[in-house]
């Protein structure tokens, strides 16, 4: 795992997009994770401008996102995939049908969550997943006491969640939808690629946890340890509970240009 610690969100969406373009370039019809929140959307604001500049184009990609709630009608403005619609998929040039989601609406909910992991498989698996995490460790919806090893799935979501998530619904905690469909920790570790992205101090236990704790289900984030490939770029707010924050400021600042992330 790499931990970068950068000024501001904006340091933060610059990295992670040159990740993106660098390999977009190599790869054009690479497979993205889109996730949704607030952590990326600064992110994908820089890929949009990269894309009007012409530096980065999604012609020939695909892209598959984390989660989605069930439930919700499909024109509500806050299910997830009219988030990313609007977020980043209409904003650029992905290919009518080139961006996924689980199906919050299916009539079995366990057939087309397995359906969803075999679509992945089927694309040849992600290449660079996108993350954010919660300030209880969560990753996607995967909540506390979530299976190391889950694959998609439906779940409950915690008081926490709830709350936190209530902000996308005018305040109001009732309005949001108690129960998801979510790729797993097991799903979300085969993509060859996570880049993480946490900012603000209310993130800065989870981020802690995630980093320097035990690898344990009280903090799902923290099975990223496990993975041979995930950067992890925070501000300093989220960074400010990181014991050894000196030493990975140390190490990116003397890392080779040729390292790359």
């Amino acid at each position: 795992m790499e931990v970068v610690i950068l000024e501001s969100k904006q340091e933060i969406a610059a990295l992670a997009g040159d990740v993106i373009e660098e390999l977009l370039a190599g790869k054009p019809n690479a497979v993205l994770g889109l996730a949704t929140g607030s952590s990326p959307l600064a992110l994908y604001d820089e890929l949009v401008e990269r894309h009007r500049a012409g530096r980065v184009s999604f012609a020939r990609a695909r892209a598959f996102m984390l989660d989605e709630y069930v439930g919700l009608a499909p024109d509500h403005p806050q299910r997830y995939r009219n988030v990313i619609e609007a977020e980043i998929a209409s904003r650029v040039d992905f290919a009518p049908g080139a961006v996924s989601g689980p199906d919050g609406n299916a009539a079995d909910l366990m057939a087309a969550c397995r359906a969803y992991d075999e679509a992945i498989r089927g694309a040849g698996g992600i290449d660079v997943q996108i993350l954010g995490v919660g300030a209880d460790g969560h990753v996607a919806f995967n909540e506390p006491g979530s299976s190391l090893s889950s694959r998609t799935r439906p779940k409950t979501l915690t008081r926490q969640t709830v709350a936190d998530n209530a902000r996308f619904f005018g305040g109001d905690e009732s309005a949001v939808p108690r129960h998801v469909v979510t790729q797993g920790l097991g799903t979300i570790m085969e993509a060859r690629h996570l880049v993480l992205m946490a900012l603000g101090r209310s993130k800065a236990e989870a981020v802690h946890q995630m980093v320097e704790g035990a690898v344990c289900a009280l903090w799902p984030a923290s099975v990223l340890q496990f993975h041979p490939h995930a950067t992890v770029l925070l501000d300093a707010e989220a960074a400010s509970r990181l014991q050894l924050a000196t030493y990975y400021r140390q190490v990116y600042a003397g890392k080779p240009a040729w390292q790359g992330l």
